[in-house]
């Protein structure tokens, strides 16, 4: 099954990554205040970069080493 890691920028300027199976539903929820308790706090989100990858736990390692990232370079993305 097909992994997504995602880049979203909240309504406060923040990033939010994350991954998933699902993009569309996964930032719906976000949008709709399911999606973690980070972004609840800061609606509305949009989805600013996102990768593909045959696998969740491939997209989730990349979200792993993209949470490491400064904030000049999450936003270069």
């Amino acid at each position: 099954m097909k992994g997504y890691m995602y880049i979203l920028e909240c309504v406060d300027q923040s990033f939010y990554v994350g991954s998933t199976y699902d993009l569309i539903m996964r930032c719906e929820q976000h949008q709709r205040g399911e999606g973690s308790n980070y972004t609840k706090e800061r609606l509305p989100v949009k989805l600013i970069y996102y990768e593909e990858f045959d696998s969740v736990s491939e997209a989730f390692q990349r979200e792993k080493q993209i949470q490491g990232w400064t904030r000049a370079k999450k936003k270069l993305h």
